[in-house]
């Protein structure tokens, strides 16, 4: 990655102590502290003799002393437990004053910083301590107004970017080079549809963020609301933010590869936001546009003329998915319409030739080869109903979308998920019919039996149904029943006379058994 054009957040150790007025002096060598030990941020200079101040200190910090806490009896182990607790506060750095309380620094105070690796500097009599923070004052309110500034020439440069051909791509491409990290978009789908720099998730040296940032994108689109994240992934602090209005999302703007944003870089991402937002929604206009041509090709489709609408398709989106062909259809809500058919563009995009899909009033209707499993699998995921026809011909669309919306039908009596019409039939047309608002009738058809079951501890109605789904037969039924045959045959006459019909008739007992499936 390359290095970030924008000015630190905060000034450095290694800065604060080149300052010239304030003539500090490294005691602990810097090879011998950790690595970067020099480099960290110096939020802020406090002062404090106190023996253990870190209650009023945060990570950050600079902390100047004078050394009162410490007497000459004050012992080795004394100064590593007062060090420890101002490392584990996460103290950047340790001034000490000389010649105020006692001359030069404690070579035991040194031992111990260097032990623990914090940085300790001595601080000449004649320095006082307000100027070192007035010194790291001035520093972050220089680096405070560079960003500012910055954060004003990047906007300004994403700006042009958004003139240029292909301003989308342009702008996510100049906001990667601002910050300094890479940036990725994903579409109304939640795949990755570009990112900058473009092999970052690819070479030796690629980002293993990929599968928890698509994930978190799905979720987010998936849930249909305006919302940002962050994660955290190996010490890569992740930021996401959906992209378009309320309930018709874009897609997710996704940043990598550092820290989290400060305001001046909140600043810049907010107004490439606002044009990745205003480009898609341009995008959206036109596909509507390419909507209502869809949904004219469907009908011309459906009507039989088949070479019209491959020639059109041909032309815009590609050929039409080859025979045999399924059709599927969704009903989504109003306000995730746009979204869904923009989801399909994609797909139709990415895979021409295996999807023609078109609005239907408030349905969208699907025609797909037999290998749109996926497709089909992703639009369950989204939390919708789908219904899919058995296979069909073009010359038998219209029977095809019957089935499908039939299969839809069945889909939306339970959770989302995906019915086929190829059940629905397997099942058989009582089971169909039972499915209506026959339940009611059923369970009135039956009430004499549950009444006395209930009421007499019997069990005419578990006999009934076992009895009929061995075609009547007394034997088998009494084997699964393990009652004797003539129980069987006593219960079914007692049935009868409750029921007022003679089940020796065909007819009496499909109306049973019908009535049955209607009350489960």
């Amino acid at each position: 990655m390359a290095s970030t054009l924008a000015p630190p957040l905060l000034p450095t150790l290694r800065r604060l102590l080149a300052q010239p007025g304030l003539q500090l002096r490294l005691l602990t060598a810097e090879p011998a502290l950790p690595t970067h030990a020099l480099d960290q941020s110096v939020e802020w200079v406090h002062s404090s003799d106190l023996a253990d101040p870190t209650p009023f200190l945060s990570a950050g910090q600079v902390l100047l002393t004078t050394g009162t806490q410490f007497a000459e009896t004050t012992t080795d182990d004394y100064y590593r437990d007062y060090v420890h607790r101002l490392t584990a506060r996460g103290i950047t750095c340790l001034g000490f004053g000389t010649e105020v309380v006692r001359a030069g620094t404690p070579d035991a105070l040194v031992e111990a910083c260097l032990a623990a690796g914090l940085p300790l500097v001595e601080v000449p009599y004649d320095t006082p301590f307000i100027a070192v923070a007035r010194s790291a004052g001035d520093l972050v309110a220089e680096l405070r107004y560079a960003r500012n500034t910055w954060a004003l020439e990047a906007q300004r440069a994403i700006s042009h970017a958004a003139l240029r051909p292909d301003g989308l791509s342009n702008i996510l491409s100049e906001l990667s080079r601002q910050l300094g990290r890479w940036v990725g978009l994903f579409d109304a789908g939640g795949a990755l549809d570009r990112v900058f720099p473009r092999d970052v998730f690819s070479g030796a040296d690629a980002s293993p963020a990929l599968p928890r940032v698509q994930a978190e994108a799905g979720r987010l689109l998936r849930r249909g609301h305006r919302a940002g994240t962050t994660l955290e992934q190996d010490g890569e602090t992740l930021t996401l933010q959906t992209l378009g209005r309320r309930d018709q999302l874009r897609g997710v703007l996704a940043l990598g590869d550092g820290a989290e944003l400060d305001q001046a870089s909140q600043q810049v991402v907010t107004s490439v936001i606002a044009l990745a937002g205003l480009a898609l929604e341009q995008n959206s206009t036109l596909d509507r546009a390419r909507g209502h041509l869809r949904s004219g090709l469907l009908q011309a489709l459906i009507g039989g003329d088949r070479p019209l609408v491959q020639s059109v398709s041909g032309e815009l989106w590609g050929a039409l998915p080859a025979e045999p062909v399924r059709v599927a259809v969704v009903a989504p809500p109003p306000e995730r319409l746009d979204a869904l058919a923009e989801l399909l563009e994609l797909r139709v995009e990415e895979s021409p030739g295996h999807l023609f899909f078109a609005r239907e009033g408030r349905q969208i209707l699907l025609v797909v080869d037999l290998a749109a499993g996926p497709l089909l699998d992703d639009l369950v995921g989204f939390g919708l109903h789908v219904g899919v026809s058995d296979r069909s011909d073009y010359r038998t669309l219209p029977h095809a979308v019957a089935q499908a919306r039939q299969a839809l039908e069945r889909a939306r009596e339970g959770a989302a998920g995906l019915v086929e019409f190829e059940v629905i039939s397997r099942q058989g047309v009582l089971a169909f019919l039972a499915r209506t608002d026959a339940s009611e009738v059923g369970r009135a058809t039956l009430r004499p039996l549950s009444d006395h079951d209930a009421a007499h501890g019997t069990a005419l109605l578990t006999t009934l149904r076992v009895w009929l789904e061995h075609n009547g037969q007394f034997g088998p039924a009494a084997a699964e029943l393990a009652v004797h045959r003539h129980t069987v045959r006593a219960r079914i006459g007692h049935a009868e006379q409750l029921l007022g019909r003679d089940l020796g008739t065909f007819h009496a007992r499909a109306d049973l058994w019908a009535a049955l499936l209607a009350a489960d």
